[in-house]
């Protein structure tokens, strides 16, 4: 099993089942704290420096959200023309400097491979918020804890199921190192849906077969009837060379209630890794979804909390304090009854 102390998480490829299986496991101490019935400072004093020189949201404050939840501080740069790096600093210089400030790092880079070469010069651990295309690590533990929990819910596990990915399949860095976590498992089915340009890489497909699974690549969302989870993708605008490029391809599979009701089991899970692009031209995931039950993308991204405090807590090797570091929630929140 990986030694977390201490660790870089920057690919997938650094987990297996073992580690996954803890990983959950802190995840599932952390709720808790998430939800506001208890709080912990355990990092009461650390600080997380997060980088993100690319646009994000939802990945950006979950990653502070989840430093402060066990009482640490953090402090953030957001885009390039903000940073040195505007300037000509190289990523090693950034790395040395501002691991100087901070007790570890989230970082988000527009560039393959940029996340690593950033750790090598960092004096503290570094977690890779997602690099271009490549690989984000922390969405894929969130999406297959999600998965894991949704299924339980349904009395099903992740060997032997059944999930159908959405969309862009060549840019979508999340559906990526998603499929590389799951090719640790057994007998999974894939039923890849994308235009035939926004493919699968073939080193995925390879890696898929290696491990023994079934996959099925189609342009035609029509036969997925007894997917377990369908996992809908948007198209990845700023990896095109053009907006135009990107409209080629915007809105070809939207999933709304009636195409879901059609093609669909009635508990198959959807998921989607947000932001679902709501305009009408691209409309992926319809808001008459909004009350289905199986549509699991807000109970993902509170996950995402989830899994990045277990992340920074085994890093910083404190995983076992989190209760001797424990208090009362004094302030009202409904979050307590979730």
């Amino acid at each position: 099993m990986m030694h977390f102390t201490g660790a870089d998480i920057l690919s997938v490829k650094q987990f297996d089942p073992d580690s996954i299986a803890r990983i959950f496991a802190i995840a599932d101490q952390m709720q808790p704290y998430a939800h506001r019935k208890k709080r912990t400072r355990v990092l009461d004093g650390a600080i997380l420096g997060n980088l993100f020189f690319e646009p994000s949201t939802r990945t950006r404050v979950s990653f502070g959200t989840a430093f402060n939840l066990l009482g640490g501080e953090v402090r953030e740069t957001t885009g390039m023309e903000s940073s040195a790096i505007a300037k000509g600093e190289s990523l090693y210089d950034t790395a040395r400097v501002l691991s100087s400030y901070s007790d570890i790092i989230a970082m988000r880079h527009p560039k393959a491979g940029s996340v690593a070469e950033f750790a090598e010069g960092s004096r503290v651990p570094v977690i890779n918020g997602g690099d271009g295309a490549n690989e984000h690590p922390t969405q894929a533990l969130l999406d297959l804890y999600t998965i894991k929990k949704e299924l339980e819910h349904n009395k099903l596990g992740i060997d032997g199921m059944h999930i159908c990915m959405v969309g862009d399949l060549k840019y979508g860095r999340t559906v990526h190192s998603l499929s590389k976590l799951l090719s640790m498992y057994s007998n999974v089915r894939f039923t890849l849906i994308s235009p035939r340009e926004l493919s699968m890489p073939d080193d995925i497909l390879s890696m898929l077969d290696s491990a023994g699974h079934k996959v099925h690549i189609t342009e035609h969302i029509e036969g997925s009837m007894d997917a377990d989870i369908v996992y809908q993708t948007r198209i990845q605008q700023e990896r095109f060379a053009t907006a135009e490029e990107a409209d080629q391809y915007r809105g070809k599979f939207r999933l709304n209630n009636e195409i879901y009701t059609r093609h669909y089991k009635p508990n198959t899970v959807i998921m989607h890794p947000l932001p679902r692009d709501s305009r009408a031209e691209a409309n992926e995931l319809d808001n008459d979804l909004n009350q289905n039950p199986n549509l699991a993308i807000f109970r993902q991204a509170d996950n995402g909390v989830l899994i990045r405090m277990a992340l920074f807590a085994l890093t910083l090797g404190v995983e076992d304090l989190l209760q001797k570091y424990e208090t009362d929630v004094i302030w009202h929140s409904d979050k307590a009854n979730i």
